[in-house]
């Protein structure tokens, strides 16, 4: 039981002998549970999301979310093209580029002029650089970047350096 405090009773009503007033009682409410309709709507939203990612992994769309989130900026290019500075290589060494980028031939940011592409090119072949020898003359330093998924097939740029 709460306790109540009155206001202190008008002296008034105890001459006349009546009795004093009391204040009703006001019985608790019980608290309604606030944000019980915002974790419901979380809980669909966050199984909606998972569904998704699910279904975006098992039939492939992770590759697609992946080019979202770090696209390749040389998907698009083509002979004519110049590309911006790579991790110097020599020999048969390769290295891994996470950011190669297309830039204006014009830019200071040029280092390589990209004199061919090939289309459907495993990694194998790739390696091999034979397809990029009709592009780069005798004499020429030839550098070969390609963007290949692990068995699957891409592209290939055949470049030189900028003079």
């Amino acid at each position: 039981m709460s306790e109540q405090v009155a206001p202190p009773p008008a002296p008034q009503a105890e001459q006349a002998g009546q009795p004093e007033p009391v204040a009703p009682a006001v019985p608790e409410q019980p608290e309604k549970p606030k944000g019980g309709g915002a974790k419901k709507a979380l809980g669909i939203v966050g199984a909606i999301v998972a569904f998704l990612v699910i279904a975006a992994l098992k039939f492939g769309a992770a590759s697609a979310i992946g080019n979202f989130l770090n696209p390749d900026e040389t998907a698009e290019a083509k002979a004519g093209d110049c590309i911006a500075e790579l991790p110097e290589v020599t020999g048969t060494e390769e290295q891994s580029v996470s950011d190669a980028k297309v830039v204006k031939c014009t830019s200071t940011e040029a280092v390589y002029n990209v004199v061919g592409r090939v289309e459907d090119q495993t990694e194998a072949q790739a390696k091999t650089g034979k397809s990029c020898e009709q592009y780069i003359k005798e004499g020429d330093d030839g550098y070969i970047f390609y963007n290949i998924a692990p068995g699957g097939k891409g592209y290939l740029l055949c470049l030189t350096k900028k003079a």
